[in-house]
């Protein structure tokens, strides 16, 4: 199927690709009596840039799904404005806002080949048949599955038919590209490796792309920047490294990996950091992140990461006493759990053949990587 007499335009699928703004959406639910409301989006605004990708990330309910819904067009806002490139498409049908869509079931058509999957929409918009042959064996050749054209969805693998879809997704040229939970139904080994082979893809392709997950390390692998929410709102917007590192509350730190809360009493901030009372110790946070709602006299939360503390029987050392409870070997790391009089913390040491060895009951320091610790807020207020 000759691809030389099709100008090099035609295959070009990033050409179309557009911006995504949300400002203000709102969907609200009602009941089919129409007396009571559920808001499952709440006022969010939102601001992804041409070729990025961005997760929209956070637990069951919390609106990530219904914010999908509403730029695909399957839903429609009950307030606010959604805009692709320059063009306000709140209310406009699906299939007039230039979308693809994958989704987590493939929704492959059983009873077409590979081929004639991936050129259906094509075949829909009534092209010459030059540029359907031109576009279909491009993406074909992109998702690598070349050989496999005359299959059908049920004579191939699970990681196969969502390449299939993919290559479907993205021959109709969108000008942005939705991605429902697309790796939820694979085994765990396969879901790692097609989650690699889509973001280098979507980097080639350079297409705009939203992508909703409830994993958190899937988010934070592929992602340029990830929306968390909670609830119905956007609680946080930022790169994976921004979200680990420097989360804005609790919700937001215990949701992206695993943390340790420490209580402690605020006392202020001076030009070498954050100062809080823990027991009978004071510390200087020199990190100590944006302090979302803490006061002086406030009774906050330091967040450590498991991996940004260590144990030390060394008398000298400036650490937390306590007693190690529980030791698991993983290989790469060891994982400890440790009670102190303040609370039980979970401390991570990677490479641990080259690490001292604790064993349940010993008596240890938690050693506190400050450099690493933020204070945030010990409760989060209600609104």
């Amino acid at each position: 199927m000759s691809q030389n007499t099709t100008p090099a335009n035609v295959c070009d699928f990033s050409a179309k690709s557009s911006g995504v703004t949300l400002t203000g959406v709102t969907k609200i639910f009602l009941t089919p009596e129409g007396t009571k409301e559920t808001v499952a989006v709440n006022n969010i605004n939102l601001n992804v840039k041409n070729g990025e990708l961005v997760t929209l990330l956070g637990p069951s309910g919390c609106g990530k799904t219904t914010t999908l819904r509403m730029i695909s067009g399957f839903e429609y806002p009950t307030a606010g404005q959604i805009m692709i490139g320059d063009r306000d498409v709140a209310n406009v049908p699906p299939n007039k806002r230039g979308i693809a869509m994958v989704f987590q079931n493939y929704a492959l058509f059983p009873h077409l080949s590979v081929w004639e999957n991936v050129a259906y929409g094509l075949k829909v918009q009534r092209l010459p048949k030059q540029e359907v042959l031109a576009r279909t064996g491009k993406a074909i050749e992109l998702m690598q599955l070349e050989g496999m054209e005359r299959r059908f969805p049920n004579q191939l693998s699970g990681g196969q038919q969502q390449r299939v879809s993919l290559a479907r997704a993205v021959v109709i040229e969108p000008s942005v590209l939705l991605f429902d939970e697309p790796l939820s139904n694979l085994d765990a080994k396969l879901r790692e490796h097609m989650r690699d082979e889509l973001r280098s893809l979507q980097k080639r392709l350079g297409i705009t792309s939203l992508y909703v997950t409830h994993d958190q390390s899937e988010a934070m692998a592929i992602s340029d920047r990830v929306a968390i929410m909670k609830d119905g709102d956007l609680v946080q917007f930022g790169s994976p490294q921004e979200v680990y590192e420097y989360p804005n509350s609790k919700f937001i730190a215990n949701f992206i990996g695993k943390v340790n809360f420490i209580p402690c009493t605020f006392q202020g901030t001076d030009m070498q950091g954050a100062a809080v009372d823990m027991g009978d110790s004071r510390l200087i946070i020199p990190n100590p992140g944006a302090m979302v709602g803490v006061h002086p006299g406030d009774i906050c939360s330091l967040a450590v990461r498991p991996e940004s503390a260590c144990l030390s029987t060394d008398g000298d050392a400036q650490g937390i006493p306590g007693q190690v409870m529980r030791a698991t070997y993983f290989g790469s790391k060891i994982e400890y759990e440790v009670k102190t009089e303040l609370t039980i913390l979970v401390i991570e040491v990677y490479n641990p053949q080259h690490s001292a060895r604790f064993s349940e009951g010993d008596n240890v320091k938690v050693v506190l990587d400050l450099a690493c610790v933020r204070v945030l807020q010990a409760e989060e207020r209600s609104s």
